[in-house]
């Protein structure tokens, strides 16, 4: 299967991504559901994000929304998740934060390539 992904000396893919120049999202975190502003970029196939606070998480288009039903992310946890390929799959846009305590805080989001 072909691969971007950069090679060690055996010439085997290295799972490495880096950061995508202007693909940095900052996510309030509160009582409410949101998202972030600007969608991903078209060929984003993978982000990380960390929040400062407990919460949970939803990716989708640009009305998603998240509940206390959605995936539970721990504060100060570091995780990188897929939203799509865009052919087989589909393509998320957007992911939405809502806070999993009283605390409100700031999701971090990085596209990756």
């Amino acid at each position: 299967m072909p691969t971007f992904l950069p090679r060690d000396e055996d010439l085997h893919p290295i799972p490495a991504l880096r950061l995508k120049p202007g693909g940095a999202h900052a996510v309030p975190v509160g009582d409410s559901s949101a998202r972030n502003a600007a969608a991903f970029a078209a060929d984003t196939r993978v982000i990380a994000v960390h929040s400062d606070v407990p919460a949970y998480l939803r990716t989708g288009d640009s009305a998603v929304s998240a509940t206390a039903a959605d995936h539970f992310l721990p504060a100060g946890t570091y995780l990188y998740l897929s939203v799509g390929n865009g052919r087989q799959m589909g393509q998320h846009s957007h992911i939405a934060a809502l806070a999993a305590d009283s605390l409100p805080g700031t999701l971090r989001v990085s596209e990756m390539e």
